[in-house]
């Protein structure tokens, strides 16, 4: 069998993980790719991924979120023109287009009639992988900028919803993340030296600048420009929070702003728990030792969510461990990428 190779062509990031032909996960690798100055920013982070890799003729299995994206006009122009921008660059291989529940579809057999499946289905690859492979539990994928949230049960993933309109109503689909998340977006209000007080409504600071403050970000994960265009440190990351209350920011003060973004990590969390109460009050007979699987750079969080809820936890790279770590990234951080690849190699 071929090398293959997963893709994930997201609206601010590519993933991509390589996969031996034993299935065996070898490197993963995530590029910036922020798609709404356009499609050079795809070809871009395509090409700088494929120079790290050795020459040979691989398999190419791509999902995608990107055409989101206000580049493009609509959803169907946005799928378009990626696969065709895929295509392009991989025109050498034999490139596979993930299609959610009707599975994997050469590039060449593709009609418009295919788009809506194909959009925004990178969610579904992950649950699918890890509902084949663990069976049943509550997956959860936190990421930079969304979440997903699945029930999984007797290995197969539990939804009526597939579309992002409909996974927003559902709240299987719930826009937070631990980086690229504007502070504004996750709460109203706050507390400061012990008092309630509102947040203003500027892009000010984002969610990288709490878990920066925390202590909990991975430097590796953040691949995005800072709110003010400045340094990623502890010191420039609570000035930015300061501005959300209109506060200058003092260095003697550190201690505040640590308590100021523990304050806003609480928030996020409190409505990430809400969204994964939903889902499991909606299966009562969901078995009460299934654990929380837990995705994505975020899933740092997941941990905590599965103690709130009383159940174990499990990470996603118990699906398919990387066998030789290349990078500071494993395969949980870049899962939709390493479950299209798994996906594909047992599909064709």
């Amino acid at each position: 069998m071929q090398t293959i190779i997963g893709w994930d062509i997201g609206g601010a990031h590519v993933k991509a993980a390589l996969l031996d032909t034993r299935g065996q996960v070898i490197s993963v690798y995530q590029q910036p790719c922020p798609l709404w100055k356009g499609l050079d920013q795809l070809r871009l982070a395509v090409t700088q991924i494929m120079q790290k890799l050795p020459a040979r003729d691989y398999r190419h299995a791509v999902t995608m979120t990107g055409e989101l994206v206000d580049f493009f006009a609509n959803r169907d122009d946005g799928v378009a023109q990626i696969i065709a921008t895929m295509s392009a660059l991989l025109a050498a291989s034999e490139v596979f287009i993930f299609a959610g529940n009707s599975g994997f579809l050469p590039v060449s057999q593709i009609e418009q009639k295919h788009y809506a499946a194909i959009a925004s289905a990178n969610w579904l690859a992950s649950a699918t992988l890890a509902a084949q492979r663990l069976g049943s539990g509550l997956f959860i994928d936190i990421g930079s900028t969304t979440t997903d949230i699945l029930l999984l049960d007797n290995r197969r993933v539990v939804t009526d919803a597939y579309t992002d309109y409909q996974r927003l109503i559902s709240q299987e689909l719930v826009y937070t993340g631990v980086v690229r998340t504007a502070v504004m977006a996750v709460a109203q209000t706050s507390v400061d030296n012990g008092q309630e007080i509102g947040l203003m409504a500027e892009y000010f600071a984002t969610m990288a600048d709490v878990y920066r403050v925390t202590g909990e970000l991975n430097e590796a994960h953040d691949q995005t420009d800072t709110a003010d265009g400045a340094e990623k440190t502890v010191l420039a990351s609570s000035r930015r929070l300061s501005r959300m209350i209109g506060c200058d920011f003092d260095s003697e003060e550190l201690a505040r702003w640590q308590d100021f973004a523990s304050h806003l990590r609480t928030q996020q969390i409190a409505r990430i728990l809400r969204a994964c109460q939903i889902r499991l009050s909606l299966q009562p007979e969901f078995p009460i030792n299934a654990p929380l699987i837990g995705a994505g750079i975020g899933r740092f969080l997941v941990r905590e969510l599965a103690g709130l809820l009383g159940r174990d936890y499990v990470d996603f790279s118990a699906c398919c461990p990387e066998i030789s770590a290349t990078s500071e990234l494993s395969t949980a951080d870049c899962a939709p990428a390493v479950a299209v690849a798994c996906l594909l190699r047992v599909q064709t």
